[in-house]
């Protein structure tokens, strides 16, 4: 799990690690939108595969919910999105459309992946933010609990079971780590 990051001293550092967590947050749901619109496409396309589209269709609306919250967010606080944002989005997609292709167990490993990642992120942001913005921090808490039904979803579906799944669980992961860390600062 992700450790809280400790206060840092000085003046304004109270306010810039909160344009770090909604700047990252923004890129997180804006990748995870993107990611459910890339297997979407590929299994809409496909035929016979309508109950993971439409599982992937609802995944969808519930990041886009949660990216349009952190829309507001970053206008209310006046923070910048990540310049990452366009990136973010290609890499989304492709990462979406590419685990789709390799089939719906390996979209589900997609899925587990990422939402594993979140969850542990979104823990320690909640953490931290509990005294300091307790009505953020429950903000985070539901959509963390909505992160997690995704994850738990994706493994009743057989995430598990994906060829390679440990190799390609661990890349998505690693990704996913080193895109939080790019977008907090970028």
């Amino acid at each position: 799990m992700d450790k809280p990051i400790p206060p840092r001293p000085g003046r304004g550092a109270t306010s810039a690690r909160l344009a770090e967590i909604l700047r990252v947050d923004h890129a997180g749901e804006l990748a995870a939108v993107q990611i459910y619109r890339g297997q979407k496409a590929v299994f809409g396309a496909t035929p016979g595969p309508g109950r993971i589209a439409g599982q992937m269709a609802e995944m969808e609306a519930q990041e886009a919910a949660h990216l349009a919250r952190f829309d507001s967010l970053l206008t209310e606080h006046r923070v910048r999105p990540t310049v990452m944002a366009p990136f973010w989005r290609l890499a989304g997609f492709a990462l979406g459309a590419g685990t789709a292709l390799l089939g719906e167990k390996a979209a589900h490993a997609c899925t587990e992946a990422v939402e594993t990642v979140i969850e542990a992120h979104y823990a320690a942001q909640i953490e931290e933010l509990a005294d300091r913005d307790p009505a953020l921090a429950a903000e985070l808490s539901t959509f963390r609990d909505e992160e997690l039904a995704h994850r738990d979803l994706a493994i009743e579906e057989g995430a598990h079971s994906a060829p390679g799944y440990a190799l390609l669980g661990a890349v998505i992961r690693t990704g996913c780590r080193a895109a939080i860390r790019i977008s907090e600062k970028l």
